[in-house]
């Protein structure tokens, strides 16, 4: 699945904190655990929508994008509880996995990624205690953000070279062709993303405050 990348807009709720959005987020995916029925679901799908053409003036094609991302996982799911359970649950299922992911969307393509890591980090300050920097851990996300729509890309590119050869495979076959170039490019990417944060410093432990450096030897 990817992410929407942020879009620029003046709209109200571009201006909302991002901290904001993310309470919002977290708790639309509550409500719709806790009330699982058909009107709720789909009355939130609804607000999704309108929230994010509305009052967000995302373009269509953005939203459309992520739903097509996880088009063959809600036919999957709604195929196996319309087997192993009713139709009703198949709904429910299917309709509050997709609100959630426009939700997603929305906040993502509303809020700057700076944003949303310094909310991170704020909330994940407590943990100095236990001797977790927080910075670390919102370069993480900032880093999962950036690269979900770099892999998408990339997997776009090997696609279209395939179909270029005249390799294009459909199916099962077409996705294990994808995946396995895919794999090989994410791990260079990876290792190569890992050297750039060593030769910078990103692992090294910050020194204490108030203690100053050993002096060097004469």
């Amino acid at each position: 699945m990817t992410l929407a990348l942020y879009v620029p807009r003046r709209s109200p709720v571009h201006r909302v904190p991002a901290g904001v959005k993310l309470l919002a987020l977290a708790v639309l995916a509550v409500v719709l655990f806790a009330v699982p029925t058909l009107p709720m679901t789909g009355g939130a799908l609804v607000a999704v929508v309108v929230v994010g053409l509305g009052a967000a003036r995302l373009p269509v094609a953005a939203l459309a994008r992520q739903a097509r991302t996880v088009l063959w996982w809600l036919i999957g799911l709604f195929v196996f509880h319309a087997l192993f359970s009713d139709l009703p649950t198949a709904a429910v299922t299917v309709l509050r996995l997709l609100a959630l992911v426009l939700a997603a969307a929305v906040v993502t393509a509303t809020t700057r990624v700076s944003e949303m890591v310094a909310v991170i980090e704020r909330l994940c300050s407590p943990l100095r205690l236990f001797g977790v920097r927080p910075a670390r851990i919102g370069l993480v996300i900032a880093m999962a953000l950036r690269f979900i729509p770099v892999l998408a890309e990339r997997a776009d590119r090997i696609r279209e070279a395939q179909a270029a050869r005249g390799g294009s495979a459909r199916g099962i076959r077409g996705l294990r062709t994808t995946v396995a170039p895919l794999l090989v490019q994410l791990l260079q990417m990876a290792h190569t993303v890992g050297e750039a944060l060593d030769a910078r410093g990103a692992d090294d432990v910050p020194p204490a405050r108030g203690r100053r450096s050993p002096a060097p030897a004469a």
